[in-house]
């Protein structure tokens, strides 16, 4: 058994060794160092459409240009179906307050528990469905 032993510990080691080079130790390809080049530093580009803001003048930022960058970044808002924008409406999109997602997060904010059923329901994965099953409770 301990010649069994040794036999699989020296295999395995020259198995492991094998893998360090198959050319030699003096005959590797290796980098040449005066082949080494610096690269240039990143340069933004001017962009000659802006000027610099007068000293004294009023902020040129607006609550447009917030919302241009809104757009740009996430999109405009997208098109619904007739029955969609209907279903919207009647369920109060129109009168909801414009900052609700950030004050909901607010320890202060009242909230009412909808029980375990509600949790799980939030609670699950993301997915479309398509792997959905039902089970009939006789």
């Amino acid at each position: 058994m301990r010649k069994l032993m040794i036999a699989t510990s020296l295999v395995a080691m020259l198995a492991g060794l094998s893998a360090c080079g198959s050319r030699g130790i003096f005959n590797r390809d290796r980098p040449n160092e005066m082949a080494v080049t610096r690269q240039a530093p990143l340069v933004i580009p001017p962009d000659f459409a802006l000027v610099p803001p007068a000293p004294g003048a009023a902020p040129t930022v607006t609550a447009d240009a917030s919302r241009q960058a809104m757009e740009a970044m996430f999109g405009g808002p997208s098109a619904r179906s007739a029955s969609e924008a209907d279903a919207l409406r009647q369920a109060g999109r129109d009168d909801a307050m414009p900052g609700i997602r950030s004050s909901v997060g607010d320890p202060d904010t009242a909230v009412v528990d909808k029980g375990s059923t509600t949790r799980d329901i939030i609670a699950a994965p993301e997915g479309d469905g398509q792997y959905g099953s039902a089970v009939a409770g006789h």
